[in-house]
C-alpha cells in the first residue's frame, strides 16, 4: 500500500507493509521488521558487514528486496529498517552482517517522502488500494477546496500532531494486527499518536472535472502516516482524500541521490560477484554520519573487544558515540557520561 509510517513504532525494527507486515508504507513504519537470518560460523556472513542503500522499485515488498539482497551478497543476515510499501518507491535502508545491529537505530530516523495526494474521494485504506467510502465529492465542492483552503489545511496539519494512524496497518490491537481485524470485518478504532510533521510543502495542484491532486514533500518523525496525513487533508477541505503515490526520498542523512545509493537491478547484477560486497558502506562510515566519533588506541579496542568499560575519556557526555579502531572500523557504540564509556552494543571484528 502506498502508505508511510514511519516507523518508530513498537519494535525498533522495521515495519509495516500491507502483506506481510503492513505498514504505512510510507515509510515503513514500524511495527515489525524482517529481522535478519543469522548465517553459519564460518561462512562468508561472518565477513560482510556493512549499510546498503537501495532505491526499490514499485511492486516489490521490502521483504523482497532483503531477499535479492541475501542473494546477491551471498549471505542470509541481512534486515531492513522500516519498510516501504509495495506501490511505494525510493530509499531502503540494509544492514548486512554484523551491521544489523545498527538498524535499531535507523528505524527513529526523520523521514523525507515525495507524495501526491488525491482529494475528493476517501478509500477503507487511505490509499489507492482501498476501497471507495461514501460518494465522490461532488464538482461544486471541490471548486470550493481552493488553493488557499488547501494551503491553509496544509498549515493545520504541519508541526505537533496527534495523528490516528490508519486503521489497515500493523498496529497490534489486543494482540492482533490492525489489518487483520478490518479484514476479518471487524470495526477498528485506533488511538492516536504524537507526530511530529516539519515540513509539508505543496509542489504542485492540478485540477480535473471530478479529484485535485496536490503534489508534497513532506519531512515528519518516525511513526508518522502519510496514508494519514492524506485522509486528513480530505476531511479538513470536507471533500475526503487518499494517497495515490509515495517515494521516500531521505531516511535521516541518507538519500535517495546520495552516491552510494543503488537501484535493484545494480544489485542484482552484482549477485555472485566478488564484488557484491564493495556495494556496503562501511559501519564505521555509516555510524560517522549518525553520532559522535571516538578513535581508539589499540589498548582502547583491546579492551572493548574484552566487554571492558573505559575510563578516562576527554569526550562530551553522549549516547550512542562510535568508537572507531586505528584500522577504521567501527568496534563499539557507547553510552558516555563523566569520562567513562560503556558498551551499547559491540561489532564483532575479523581476526
Amino acid at each position: 500500500m502506498l502508505t508511510a509510517r514511519d516507523h518508530r513504532d513498537d519494535v525498533p525494527r522495521a515495519v509495516e507493509e500491507r502483506g506481510e507486515h503492513p505498514a504505512d508504507g510510507s515509510g515503513s513504519d514500524h511495527d515489525d521488521a524482517h529481522p535478519p537470518m543469522l548465517g553459519r560460523a564460518g561462512s562468508v556472513d561472518s565477513v560482510i558487514s556493512g549499510l546498503l542503500l537501495v532505491d526499490k522499485p514499485a511492486g516489490l515488498t521490502s521483504h523482497d528486496v532483503v531477499a535479492r539482497a541475501r542473494r546477491a551478497l551471498g549471505t542470509r543476515k541481512v534486515g531492513h529498517a522500516g519498510t516501504l510499501d509495495p506501490a511505494a518507491t525510493g530509499l531502503l535502508t540494509l544492514g548486512a552482517g554484523p551491521a544489523t545491529r545498527l538498524l535499531t537505530y535507523l528505524v527513529g530516523l526523520d523521514k523525507q517522502y515525495t507524495t501526491t495526494i488525491r482529494l475528493g474521494q476517501s478509500t477503507t485504506t487511505d490509499d489507492a488500494e482501498g476501497d471507495a467510502i461514501g460518494e465522490r465529492a461532488s464538482a461544486a465542492a471541490l471548486a470550493a477546496a481552493t488553493d488557499d483552503r488547501i494551503a491553509a489545511a496544509v498549515a493545520s496539519l504541519t508541526g505537533e500532531l496527534d495523528q490516528v494512524p490508519s486503521a489497515v496497518s500493523a498496529i497490534k490491537v489486543d494482540g492482533r494486527r490492525a489489518y487483520d481485524r478490518v479484514r476479518a470485518g471487524e470495526e477498528v478504532t485506533l488511538a492516536s499518536r504524537r507526530v511530529t510533521v516539519s515540513r509539508f510543502d505543496v509542489l504542485d495542484i492540478r485540477r480535473t472535472s471530478d479529484s485535485v491532486d496536490v503534489d508534497a514533500v513532506v519531512d515528519c518523525s518516525s511513526g508518522t502516516y502519510i496514508r494519514a496525513l492524506a485522509r486528513d487533508l480530505g476531511t479538513a477541505l470536507g471533500v475526503g482524500g487518499h494517497l495515490t503515490a509515495l517515494r521516500r526520498t531521505r531516511v535521516g542523512p541518507f538519500t535517495v541521490d546520495d552516491d552510494a545509493t543503488i537501484t535493484l537491478d545494480a544489485l542484482v547484477a552484482a549477485g555472485g560477484d566478488a564484488s557484491a560486497p564493495a556495494l556496503l558502506a562501511p559501519p564505521a562510515e555509516v555510524a560517522a554520519r549518525l553520532f559522535p566519533v571516538l578513535h581508539t588506541t589499540d589498548d582502547q579496542t583491546r579492551d572493548l573487544s574484552h566487554g571492558k568499560k573505559l575510563d578516562g575519556l576527554d569526550i562530551a557526555d553522549a549516547s550512542p558515540v562510535a568508537a572507531v579502531d586505528m584500522q577504521g572500523r567501527l568496534v563499539a557504540l557507547l553510552s558516555v557520561e563523566a569520562g567513562r564509556g560503556r558498551i551499547l552494543t559491540g561489532f564483532p571484528q575479523e581476526p
